[in-house]
């Protein structure tokens, strides 16, 4: 398994109590994937955005730290790209 960091810009249409809800159905889908969140996932808040994404200016941040397999890695990428509530997100590999 490999460390990622994943950091995730949830649609300010999703109401801030809503948002660990969120938070919480994507550690499900991590664990799905065969992985784990490591630590508590970190809510930045709602920011400004430095460009508008679907005519938003401002998104909800969530940073994680995640253990994934390369290959889901991937499919967890697929899945935040279909779901509404995301309008960016961003996995990195942590380097060793």
């Amino acid at each position: 398994m490999r460390e990622y960091e994943l950091t995730v810009v949830f649609s300010p249409d999703v109401p801030d109590e809503d948002i660990g809800s969120e938070v919480e159905r994507l550690g499900q889908l991590i664990a799905q994937k065969g992985g784990s969140v490591s630590g508590e996932p970190q809510r930045w808040g709602r920011l400004r955005l430095a460009y508008p994404i679907n005519e938003f200016r401002e998104g909800n941040y969530v940073f994680n730290r995640v253990n994934l397999e390369p290959s889901q890695a991937k499919e967890v990428e697929r899945s935040l790209l279909a779901s509404s509530a995301v309008l960016r997100h961003l996995l990195v590999r942590v380097e060793d």
